[in-house]
């Protein structure tokens, strides 16, 4: 009996503890493992991200350049997908059953869990018709996205495109998944993280038909979207549309600033390409073909394109001679035909001699800037030549030369004005002088500057000695202000009243009598102030050039206007100039025979390339001018 009792008193204790066991393995599955309660909610809720509407973007005047547009991408989980009619879902989407296989494959490689794209930027008909029978495909859903809208097939360079993320964004930010879109290039990259606003989510129960019926709990477990900001960019559309059509017979560019603010008036590249090409599911395709294209419609040349100076140089060498105190405005030089110094020669054109500086900036004398070249590098304050050049360089670097100036896009190059030592490499220590280098006094050379930097150096001008940073953007969002590194005053290393003389020479390229070399770049009632260059080109024709500035007195617009293989910077250059400053001081361009003329005046371009920066490509030869005679000095 007391047998019997001790098993059956074992028995029990075996069924308590089996049954302890369950319930605390129940316990633990229900209460402390949430992975089957995430597995169960997997299978009733449905949460979709929701993307933000990108940022607007208008111009400096308000109106609007970019916009949005609903697109509709179809969005897959593989792990939720259920067996599905193949032949039904290619009629829907019109693609193949191939099609359908492989995209299939490529979002289980992504993940089977996280959704991803099968087929983007789809119609609005064929998405509302996929959503209509969804219940019949588990796993997929429709999501809405938005392209970007232009009012004007212009700026592409400096408003840039969107394009998808690729693998190298993805393992850097996390914020993007695959599908996802990114600013690629301009404003649109610059400032992505301001123009493309915050993700939200939204979580559904989701019925056996893989309906959604009800928010979960009320949206507790929603997450708010945020709406990119807009932004307000310091383009003045009409002016960069102007621009667009000046430049569109040639290869070159425009930039035209707000001496005052340093902000970005008109950005041009020629040639360029309508924006709108780089959207949507084209956008490879279209790439593709620009970036074969000889003339390369995606190089931005006003950041880009690296060129010797030219006649415009010889601004900064007057500032310079001015600063040095090795030459005043009284200094005269005379020129016959060029610089002479024993079997050594430098051309030169037909004009009075001798000339003072005012003079000598009027006519572009060739002459004159070498000998202010020549003070320069042998002024007895310095022990040798190098370190009079190297004093004569930190001058130009603070004019904004060299190094890239700073704005927001990514693409910009610097320019060259090279060391002491580069020389010493080529011709040894002290075995170098003003004759070996005196090119570089007429902007050729070695020199090489953007445009931009260009359109800086004329801004320094006009403001008499100082800069602020090129930039794109005047306002985020509501009122936000820009980086304050767009808002300082970059101040020269020249004395603001050397810049009065040089000022007046300028006034006098445009506005003077014989010999001035841009009469034709004069508009009745604004005081223009400019200088011509014609930088020559190893490649083919030489380059046409123009700087400019108006009104002479509190100006409000700085330009510098390349023309790639057209020669003469008063015949190509110069005229858009005055277009271009007519057009924005004035609201409207009166002359309209002028600008026909513009326009019927290109030439076949003899090289498709930019000007050749490498090594090989730089000008050391003299410069040679000809003399017009319909319109006084043409340079």
């Amino acid at each position: 009996m007391n047998q019997f009792t001790d098993r059956r008193y074992v028995f029990a204790v075996a069924i308590i503890l089996v049954g302890l066991v369950f319930i605390v393995r129940l316990f633990q599955i229900q209460v402390l493992d949430k992975s089957y309660e995430q597995y169960a909610l997997s299978n009733a809720q449905s949460a979709r991200v929701i993307y933000p509407a990108r940022g607007l973007i208008y111009d400096r005047n308000g109106e609007i350049m970019v916009y949005n547009q609903a697109a509709y991408d179809i969005m897959i989980t593989p792990r939720q997908l259920e067996p599905f009619d193949t032949t039904q879902l290619c009629t829907i989407l019109e693609i193949s059953r191939e099609s359908v296989l492989e995209r299939l494959r490529s979002a289980r490689a992504y993940s089977t869990r996280v959704p991803s794209v099968f087929m983007k930027q789809v119609s609005y008909e064929n998405a509302a018709l996929l959503q209509e029978k969804m219940f019949q495909y588990p796993g997929f859903y429709v999501q809405t996205r938005t392209l970007r809208k232009y009012t004007r097939p212009i700026a592409s360079h400096a408003l840039g495109y969107v394009g998808e993320v690729d693998q190298q964004i993805l393992d850097k930010d996390p914020y993007y998944q695959l599908g996802d879109y990114i600013g690629v290039s301009g404003v649109e990259k610059a400032y992505e993280a301001e123009l493309r606003g915050q993700k939200g989510k939204n979580v559904f129960l989701k019925d056996v038909h893989n309906q959604t019926i009800e928010s979960y709990q009320g949206g507790k477990l929603d997450v708010p979207v945020k709406v990119g900001r807009n932004l307000t960019v310091t383009l003045d559309a009409q002016l960069q549309e102007y621009g667009e059509k000046l430049l569109a017979p040639y290869v070159g560019s425009i930039v035209a600033l707000e001496p005052s603010t340093g902000e970005v008036l008109a950005l041009v590249s020629a040639p360029g390409y309508a924006p709108d090409l780089l959207v949507g599911r084209n956008l490879g395709i279209q790439f593709g073909k620009m970036a074969q294209d000889t003339l390369n419609p995606l190089f931005n040349r006003a950041l880009m394109a690296q060129y010797p100076p030219g006649s415009t140089f010889k601004t900064m060498m007057a500032l310079v001679g001015l600063q040095e105190k090795v030459i005043t405005v009284n200094t005269e030089s005379s020129c016959s035909y060029g610089f002479y110094v024993g079997n050594i020669h430098t051309g030169c054109h037909l004009h009075a001699t001798p000339l003072n500086l005012i003079e000598a900036i009027q006519n572009s004398c060739n002459t004159y800037f070498i000998n202010v070249l020549k003070y320069v590098l042998t002024d007895v304050k310095y022990s040798n030549t190098a370190n009079a050049y190297d004093n004569w360089r930190r001058h130009l670097l603070s004019m904004g030369f060299t190094a890239p100036l700073g704005i927001e896009l990514t693409n910009e190059l610097d320019g060259n004005i090279p060391e002491a030592t580069y020389f010493n490499r080529i011709y040894g220590e002290n075995h170098w002088n003003y004759l070996t280098i005196r090119s570089m006094a007429i902007g050729q050379g070695e020199l090489l500057i953007t445009p931009v930097q260009m359109a800086n150096m004329t801004a320094s001008i006009a403001n008499r000695g100082y800069y602020v940073t090129p930039h794109l953007v005047r306002e985020i969002g509501d009122a936000e202000a820009i980086d304050p590194a767009y808002t300082i005053k970059h101040y020269t290393s020249i004395d603001s009243a050397n810049y009065v003389p040089v000022v007046e020479g300028m006034d006098l390229v445009i506005n003077g009598g014989p010999g001035s070399t841009a009469r034709n770049a004069k508009i009745p009632g604004i005081t223009v102030c400019g200088k011509t260059g014609t930088a020559e080109n190893p490649h083919g024709n030489d380059h046409s050039i123009f700087i400019a500035f108006a009104p002479k007195d509190n100006p409000r617009i700085a330009i510098a206007v390349y023309v790639e293989n057209q020669g003469f910077g008063t015949t190509y250059a110069a005229p858009i100039a005055s277009l271009m400053i007519e057009k924005y001081l004035t609201g409207e361009v009166k002359r309209s025979w002028y600008e026909n003329w513009v326009l019927q005046l290109a030439q076949p371009v003899v090289s498709p390339k930019p000007a050749d920066t490498s090594s090989t490509g730089i000008v050391t030869t003299d410069t040679t001018t000809t003399l017009n005679s319909s319109d006084g000095t043409q340079e």
